[in-house]
């Protein structure tokens, strides 16, 4: 009987595996992924946001649900087509409260889990963010943007009754005046305020022309908020520095809690109320600086660094209910994880799975939170899913969900090998992964695309990316590697590009491809190469310094970095912290390090590939490289993805459109 059994279950397998087919663009409209995961004070349920794809929008769409610490009571919250974010579930268990952003704006919500119901709170102008409930659950705080309003610089005459004018001029008088994501920026400053949990019209707490920061977190006592910002009067200049402050909600007064030439950030109030512990560093104008984790006494008003030995970015700091440790969150060596310190410096690390929220390319992403039991919920990941829902306790920990299973179980997923090489520059050891595609045969050749990250202090790793996958089923071996000024490798590894970005990071990676192209399976002779952000700028340098590649995609690059300092959205940070001078002051170094400066030395067929509405690296940038290289007779395309940001995802199809052209240019000069 058991082997009865067992033919039968064999039987119903084979057909699956045997219909299983690539992964395709179209799948993007059919995968979900989980997000944000909140666990319920008593650790018993975990609330949590489900995205999704609009295929008749075309739009990105996300849900709440819930689901048992068990894995049972597995259910929507809310359904429809519209952005349900940022929940947070109430001191007493009961109530979520959560952002709804639809086509009438961002406005707060709260649900009741016992009944399901939910009610619109607010009729807010502008969309919060930061929402924290009191300790009493009875207020909510948030943040958002308040316009100031303007006075027109000129008067011209008076319009006549129906006629047909122009649009009036936009006068800006602000030194950060646009944002990627967000387009050009209504003038005004984020400011704090509370509103009860049953409704009614919202407080305004905070005034002046600052930014009062993003994420306030309540004292225990319910008598202040905790923040984060700059308020000093030259805070536009200053756009790294930050200190925390404590705001009393009844009197309105703030009191500066830390000072200096710093950056603090993320702060969380022990539940005995004597601690705060945040992030931050020392600001001392790197390229970049590693977040650590602090302590501050609210009793003597010091503060001191916790893991001073751990060499490694933190991140989201969350006290245990006995104010006795910390939760937070930190990557090492490519992989996110959730680690917990006690005030006393012991360290342990609870996970090593953390992310695949963001699942286009596998950077480091998402956020946890912890029960008062010290349960804990976080998105887990590895390269064959994207985010699913896992719970934990000491280290102990289970996946709860597989949202993709179904899906998943009739595509072909490629998996990914690690390896480490050394730099033929200085022998330092590079991480980097191999994604083979699904049916991989060793004795196959197959051709191998360099895909390199941005940042460029950023990181990847072992996650879920939507456009490996898809360069994997199109039957391309996908390099992705880790070089020099990767975040995860510790402060000292990250600023060695420091005011001196590109230059050995290309080593790093021609390192990687010289490693795995002597393979019998890869065919050095079809050799591509792609990036973005960062990862467009080492794509432009490396065509000019080698011609292995047979084609290259240069995505959302910076070309200039003259022209970039002056016109990227945040010139403030780009000038002062990536240079050693002003570009006026030293025009030589910005040429050097620009790869239009070396645009001569290109042969290699090159496609640009940029968002048009791209305020990070905008679209100049790509086309006087374009330009150039039509000048010089050089094989290229410019690939202009219309109404997309820095991000080339905000919508479904502009992801497809940006893996497709790719695809498509490398298939044109691919002679296999």
């Amino acid at each position: 009987m058991k082997r009865f059994v067992f033919a039968l279950l064999l039987a119903g397998l084979l057909p699956l595996q045997a219909l299983a087919e690539p992964f395709t663009l179209d799948d993007l409209f059919a995968m979900e992924w989980v997000s944000d995961p909140q666990i319920a004070p008593d650790g018993e349920e975990v609330v949590y946001v489900r995205n999704f794809a609009d295929r008749q929008a075309d739009r990105w769409r996300s849900n709440l649900w819930r689901i048992d610490a068990d894995g049972q009571g597995h259910r929507p919250l809310t359904s429809g087509m519209q952005r349900d974010l940022s929940p947070q579930i109430s001191p007493d268990g009961g109530r979520v409260a959560f952002v709804r952003a639809d086509e009438n704006g961002a406005q707060l919500r709260v649900l009741w889990l016992a009944s399901g119901r939910s009610t619109q709170l607010s009729q807010l102008p502008a969309a919060p963010s930061g929402i924290a409930w009191s300790p009493d659950g009875r207020y909510l705080a948030f943040s958002m943007l308040v316009e100031t309003p303007q006075e027109p610089m000129a008067k011209l005459p008076r319009k006549p009754e129906g006629a047909d004018w122009a649009e009036p001029a936009k006068v800006i008088d602000r030194l950060h005046y646009r944002q990627d994501g967000a387009g050009y920026l209504k003038p005004g400053d984020r400011h704090l305020f509370v509103i009860a949990a049953d409704g009614g019209a919202p407080r305004r707490l905070t005034d002046g022309m600052h930014d009062h920061g993003s994420n306030p977190a309540w004292t225990p006592d319910g008598e202040s908020l905790i923040f984060s910002a700059n308020l000093d009067d030259d805070a536009e200049n200053e756009p790294v520095r930050s200190h925390l402050h404590r705001l009393d909600i009844d009197s309105g007064e703030i009191e500066r809690l830390t000072d200096g030439e710093v950056s603090h950030g993320s702060p969380t109030v022990s539940p005995n109320g004597r601690y705060i512990a945040f992030t931050g560093f020392d600001d001392r104008r790197m390229s970049y600086h590693m977040s650590r984790l602090y302590l501050f006494d609210l009793e003597s008003g010091e503060y001191r660094q916790l893991l001073s030995d751990l060499d490694r970015p933190i991140a989201q700091p969350v006290w245990d209910r006995r104010s006795r440790g910390i939760y937070f969150r930190y990557t090492s060596e490519g992989v996110t994880r959730l680690g917990h310190v006690e005030i006393n410096g012991d360290m342990r690390q609870l996970a090593a799975d953390v992310g695949g929220v963001s699942n286009s390319r596998p950077y480091g992403s998402g956020t946890f939170s912890v029960s008062e039991n010290g349960r804990y919920a976080y998105p887990v990941t590895d390269v064959t899913h994207p985010a699913d829902l896992a719970v934990g306790r000491n280290g102990e920990n289970l996946r709860l969900t597989d949202i993709n299973g179904v899906l998943f179980a009739g595509r072909d997923i490629a998996d990914a090998e690690e390896l480490w090489v050394e730099s033929s520059f200085d022998d330092q050891r590079i991480q980097a992964w191999l994604v083979k595609p699904a049916d991989f045969d060793p004795a196959k050749s197959y051709p191998l695309i360099l895909e390199i990250h941005g940042g460029p202090f950023s990181d990847y790793g072992p996650r879920f990316a939507s456009e490996m996958q898809l360069y994997a089923s199109a039957g391309y071996l996908v390099l992705y590697v880790n070089p020099r000024g990767s975040t995860s490798y510790g402060e000292e590894f990250a600023q060695l590009i420091h005011h001196n970005y590109p230059s050995q990071d290309h080593d790093d990676l021609m390192s990687a491809v010289d490693a795995v192209a002597s393979r019998e399976y890869v065919d050095a002779d079809r050799l591509f190469i792609t990036g973005g952000s960062g990862g467009g700028v080492l794509t432009a340098w490396a065509i000019s310094m080698t011609d292995r590649f047979r084609a290259a995609v240069v995505a959302k690059p910076v070309i200039n970095w003259y022209s970039f300092a002056l016109y990227a959205d945040a010139s403030a940070f780009f000038s002062k912290y990536w240079f050693p001078a002003m570009p006026w002051e030293d025009p030589d170094h910005y040429l050097a390090r620009s790869p239009i400066s070396r645009v001569g030395e290109v042969d290699t067929p090159t496609m640009l590939l940029t968002g048009e509405a791209d305020h990070r690296t905008p679209m100049p940038e790509s086309e006087q490289y374009y330009q150039a290289l039509k000048l010089r007779g050089v094989p290229a395309a410019l690939v202009r993805i219309p109404d997309s940001s820095h991000s080339l995802s905000n919508r479904p199809t502009q992801l497809m459109s940006k893996v497709a052209h790719i695809l498509a240019w490398f298939e044109k000069y691919d002679e296999g």
